[in-house]
Parts: C-alpha cells; structure tokens; sequence
C-alpha cells in the first residue's frame, strides 16, 4: 500500500472552550480527489488551519506523506490556495507567477504556463495587466494557474471553483482531473455538492467537527436512501 498522501488521525481541536474538531479521522491516496462538505461554522476552515500548521491541534496526529505536517519538509511537498485569493493589486499576472514560484524555488517554465493558461481559458495578454484590474472569475483563475504550476504531490484547495462562470468550472474540473492522473493528491472544500459528486473520488461530510460520512458519492446515495447528494448531505447534518 502506498502511503496516504495525507492523514489525519483522531484529531481535536478545541477553541475558546469548544471543541472545534471532535476526533476527525481522514485519509486521502495520491492519485485521489477528496472533497469535504459542512455548512458554515462545521470545523472546514479549521481543519485546513491545523493540516497546514497555522494552528496546533490538543491531541491526535496529521502526517503528509508519513512526516508530521509541522515539519516543514512534509509542508514542502503541498500547495494551498486559500478561499479569499487576493494578490498583491500593484503585481502583473505575470509577475505573481513568477514570485509564486521563486517563493517554491522554482524558476517560471514557460512552456507549463502556456499550456495552464490554456487549460484555464485565461488570456496570456492578462498577464501583462496588474491585478487591480482583474474580475473575480480571472483573479481565482490566476490563483489556480499559480498553485497548480507548483507541480506538488498534494493541492489543499479551499472552494476553488468560487467566483468561476460554468464555463470556467468545467474547465478547473477537467484541470483537477489532470492532475489527479498525474499522481497527485487534491483536498478540497466545496458548498457545491454537485462538483463534488463529478469532480471527487471520495466526499466527506463534517458537521459540528465531526466526520459524519466518508466515502464515494455513490456509497453517499446508498447510506441516506437518497437520490441526490443534497437530500444525502441534508440527512446526514441533520
């Protein structure tokens, strides 16, 4: 068996007298796609917190790759894009991606952002434009196009597809799914259950820091009775 790329391991998280994580037991393949649902306020933006050190858990484990995800080699082999992606007004798109990338000690490759940019239908000429001028859809794809030229072994995607048209969420899906075939591993979080169902391999439903249900989008329908992962998430939070 190949190790998780990620794992986390009866894990809590307790904030201002209440227990934010409850024993969260999660685990995610390379090669996989795992999406996590809960409405707002269930532990989603904690859980990512704590996976990525910004905050500590009160017991239990998360490895990444087998390392101790405080450790900064095991950090090292992941790339984040958080839910408020904002980059700096006064940079290019162009040179955002070029200082993401000397963050990573990476040099730009030219030929990989020419076909990422394609994939994401962003214009090339948008790169030569400071991000002051950027819509919300062209801003989320920047961010997208800077995390996956990263070329990591894990994603940890927080609602990835927010501010995209259809048009562009199709087109991140079948991005995603690119790098998914390439070995990687993705966590994301989604309100939208529907991407979920297309886009992942496994769904994870968390709900008062508790995991309620992990499993395919199939095994989701056949544990409810339902006939739609919302009738499915609706059961399963109560």
């Amino acid at each position: 068996m190949p190790e998780p790329a990620l794992r986390l391991s009866h894990v809590v998280r307790r904030h201002s007298g209440r227990t934010v994580l409850d024993g969260v037991d999660l685990a995610l393949a390379p090669g996989e796609i795992l999406g996590i649902a809960g409405v707002n306020g269930a532990g989603k933006t904690t859980l990512l917190r704590c996976l990525l050190d910004f905050c500590a858990i009160d017991s239990g484990a998360i490895a990444i790759f087998g390392l101790a995800s405080t450790l900064p080699a095991a950090r090292r082999q992941l790339a984040y894009l958080p839910e408020r992606f904002s980059p700096p007004a006064h940079l290019t798109g162009g040179e955002f991606l070029a200082h993401v990338a000397a963050l990573h000690g990476r040099r730009p490759d030219g030929a990989a952002t020419t076909a990422m940019l394609q994939a994401l239908e962003l214009d090339a000429g948008a790169l030569r434009r400071t991000a002051r001028h950027y819509s919300k859809g062209m801003t989320q794809k920047l961010g997208l196009a800077a995390t996956l030229l990263l070329d990591k072994r894990l994603y940890v995607l927080d609602e990835p597809a927010s501010g995209l048209d259809p048009k562009a969420r199709a087109l991140f899906k079948r991005a995603a799914s690119a790098q998914r075939a390439g070995g990687a591993a993705i966590l994301l979080t989604s309100h939208a259950l529907a991407d979920i169902g297309e886009l992942c391999d496994r769904i994870a439903i968390l709900d008062g820091g508790r995991i309620r249900f992990a499993g395919t989008p199939d095994e989701c329908l056949r544990h409810y009775g339902a006939a739609s992962l919302e009738q499915a998430f609706l059961d399963a939070v109560g």
